[in-house]
């Protein structure tokens, strides 16, 4: 990569096209285009090969490889789409005009448009919408040695081929057959005999986030997807959960500033700038509430002034403490690990956390006030604060989340926000309220 720079920086592309083109992976190339500033990347994906293009589209991010797909023509699309799989080809159509995704369609043959529509026909975050319809499926009366002779008749086996899938005569899905199993068995034997059946199909309905949940508690390479009648469409392999686990991970971290993962990092001042000023702007006005809640109790804060130093403690304690219970959350719904089942619990274990943690630092805190100020009233005060407040934030941190996604709003989005706002606004209310009742 340093030498790219090098080159770039002595103006000597023909070497930069030899290092892009003869030294580096698709993938390599796809990390140093997304790592580069917008002039540079353009720059660096005219000199790479038309015939690596696909490779390097597949490993880009949505919103730089449509940047990329916006500038080419329809032929040039179709000449790319040649050498992808199903799956991948399907994500590369979503980003296009339905002109062009027309001229791709007319242009492959019956069974490949056939496949390719049924994944289209399901949503992007969908199991059908991740899965790939390139399967090698066997019938499940046939022997180890017909099926041996039907794998030597192909080139090769999709990727990702650990196991063959057993369908029957109307496709509907009925186990899978390891190919370590078919290795070790008898040539005489049947499918029927070897096979194993108690594997699940997915449901092609099924979220994304639910399929890599289901890969990672069973420990898959690949799985079978059926349709609502239980016939078999496709499989899903690791290589796309792995994909799956890493965006869903981006999201929870950049939603909770506001921020989008699919956003590019080297993206032009104002399209950045916009993006953030609606985060910016909501965030303004949950401050704006607390500063009015503060603007209640002006009397209170005038006349004691020991007041106004300490009102930050009580809020940032609430808001850490809410955004560890918050973080816990979201994280174990993202898991599929917190439910219905079990969020009474949950609740009832962040209440009493909220209360211990409310009680320990409250006696911390009001001890220092004491001594600070010489006032035992404001000590009492801050404790009596710094227990509702925890105890609140604990609370408010578990519950918002399922709040939220019953509302069918992004937790990660802005659960963050709502927290903050209600840890400042119950810090100040309580403890210039209680202040506002003992220096009546």
């Amino acid at each position: 990569m340093r030498s790219i720079a090098e080159a770039l920086e002595s103006g000597s592309l023909q070497q930069v096209a030899r290092i892009l083109n003869g030294g580096l992976s698709p993938s390599d190339i796809a990390h140093l285009l997304e790592s580069s500033p917008p002039n540079e990347r353009k720059l660096l994906w005219q000199l790479v090969d038309d015939e690596l293009d696909g490779e390097v589209l597949q490993y880009l991010s949505d919103e730089i490889r449509s940047d990329f797909l916006s500038e080419m023509n329809a032929q040039d699309v179709i000449e790319i789409a040649e050498d992808f799989e199903v799956d991948d080809l399907a994500d590369l159509l979503q980003q296009l005009p339905e002109a062009v995704i027309q001229e791709v369609l007319e242009t492959m043959d019956a069974q490949d448009r056939q496949r390719l529509e049924e994944v289209l026909a399901y949503p992007e975050d969908s199991a059908g919408g991740l899965m790939n319809t390139d399967m090698i499926t066997v019938r499940p009366d046939i022997t180890v040695d017909v099926v041996l002779r039907y794998l030597r008749s192909h080139k090769s086996l999709p990727n990702m081929t650990d196991s063959l899938l057993v369908v029957n005569r109307k496709d509907d899905f009925i186990g899978v057959l390891p190919v370590t199993t078919l290795l070790v068995s008898s040539l005489s034997s049947t499918v029927r005999e070897i096979m194993r059946t108690d594997v699940e199909p997915i449901p092609a309905t099924v979220s994304d986030k639910e399929v890599a949940t289901l890969f990672e508690r069973h420990d898959l390479v690949s799985a079978p997807v059926v349709n609502d009648k239980g016939k078999l469409v496709g499989r899903i392999t690791i290589d796309d959960v792995v994909d799956v686990i890493r965006e869903n991970a981006d999201h929870e971290i950049l939603s909770m500033a506001g921020l989008d993962e699919e956003e590019d990092m080297f993206a032009p001042i104002m399209k950045t700038a916009k993006s953030r000023a609606v985060w910016l702007g909501i965030n303004l006005i949950t401050a704006f509430l607390a500063s009015a809640v503060i603007g209640i109790f002006e009397a209170t804060i005038a006349k004691v002034v020991a007041l106004a130093v300490l009102m930050p403690i009580v809020a940032s304690m609430g808001g850490i403490a809410g955004s560890q219970a918050l973080t816990l959350v979201i994280r174990g719904m993202a898991t599929g690990k917190v439910s219905s089942n079990n969020i009474r619990w949950l609740m009832n274990r962040e209440f009493l956390v909220g209360a211990f943690n409310g009680v320990l630092w409250a006696f911390v805190v009001a001890t220092a006030a004491m001594v600070w100020f010489n006032d035992v009233t404001i000590g009492v005060l801050i404790a009596s604060a710094m227990l509702i407040n925890l105890t609140v934030a604990a609370i408010a941190g578990t519950a918002l989340p399922l709040i939220l996604k019953t509302l069918k709003i992004d937790p990660a989005l802005a659960g963050g926000v709502i927290l903050t706002t209600v840890t400042d606004v119950v810090g100040f209310m309580s403890f210039l309220g209680l202040a506002t009742i003992a220096y009546a």
